[in-house]
């Protein structure tokens, strides 16, 4: 059965429950008091109640099941003019520039999904994207250089800022489809520490990865460093090492095409977060609300934008 009862119906109900009458009631919104005694029996009629008892020398007098769907009906009210209140606030307000950072080694990653899917949507916003290293992100942001930054979980005190986790990610070995370790469904740091590294040498990340072999007490034998990632890519696809990495790229090959293998690595690792992060106590305009909420949508069910599963 469909039931249907309009926020209209629910409006008029709620009116002349307040007066005590209906003719108050019409008055009030400017409807006919026919067109309100109609709204009260339709609703009557969808739940198969009693409303009012209707009494000719004090009007009408709500019924138990009236006073209970009296407060239900306008809470139903309230908050749809919420509702319409933030459409309309969404809509007019956000807008103007975005001071926005992320980390250099996820932008090119997070950028199509989230930053420029994020200008489709609020064509209002200019984003002034500021593209650094975690530590040096969260200085611009208490320095008020940015708003927020998207970043991973890096060299960062968060007795300065809040930072809002959206994703974790394990560590794993890539290695050339020609590695000995290729088909394996996965390695321990041990071997991998026997075995020629390729290191990519970004500030944080570097430590970071050096961190995981000394929690262990075992040293990796770094054959070759890099700053760029895809050279790294490239080191690797041309066997001259393995590499480990957070990020997984849906595309698995270098640049020169050759194909590449991620393994994942045993262990209670620590990984790496991807998150928000914003100065505490910080005071989110409604454009830096909207963008968070933009991510969360983004990371939602699991998803990693631009990456695909391990």
């Amino acid at each position: 059965m469909n039931r249907r009862i309009s926020l209209r119906q629910m409006e008029y109900f709620v009116g002349a429950a307040k007066h005590g009458s209906i003719l108050a009631a019409s008055e009030e919104v400017h409807i006919s008091s026919p067109s309100i005694s109609a709204a009260i029996a339709h609703i009557e009629k969808e739940l198969e109640v009693q409303l009012f008892i209707r009494q000719h020398a004090k009007g009408l007098q709500l019924t138990p099941v009236g006073e209970i769907l009296k407060k239900k009906c306008q809470r139903i009210l309230d908050e749809t003019s919420d509702l319409y209140a933030w459409a309309a606030e969404i809509s007019s307000e956000v807008k103007g520039k975005l001071k926005l950072g992320c980390y250099i080694g996820a932008a090119p990653t997070l950028y199509s999904e989230v930053i420029q899917h994020y200008s489709q949507t609020f064509e209002q916003v200019e984003i002034d994207l500021n593209l650094d290293t975690p530590r040096m992100l969260m200085m611009s942001l208490l320095s008020n250089k940015l708003d927020l930054a998207l970043t991973f979980d890096l060299q960062i005190d968060e007795k300065q800022v809040n930072f809002q986790p959206l994703a974790s990610l394990p560590p794993y070995a890539l290695v050339s489809a020609n590695h000995p370790l290729a088909s394996e469904k996965s390695v321990t740091l041990k071997t991998l520490s026997k075995l020629p590294m390729v290191l990519l040498d970004i500030p944080y990340s570097y430590e970071y990865f050096l961190s995981l072999f000394e929690q262990q007490g075992l040293t990796p034998d770094i054959h070759t460093q890099s700053h760029y990632v895809e050279i790294v890519k490239t080191m690797v696809a041309n066997e001259l090492g393995y590499s480990i990495f957070n990020t997984r790229p849906r595309v698995n090959t270098a640049m020169d095409g050759k194909e590449l293998v991620r393994i994942p690595i045993q262990g209670n690792l620590r990984p790496m977060k991807i998150g928000i992060m914003t100065p505490i106590n910080a005071h989110n305009t409604l454009l830096v609300k909207s963008f968070i909420q933009h991510c969360q949508r983004c990371f939602a069910d699991g998803n990693i934008p631009g990456m695909s599963a391990l």
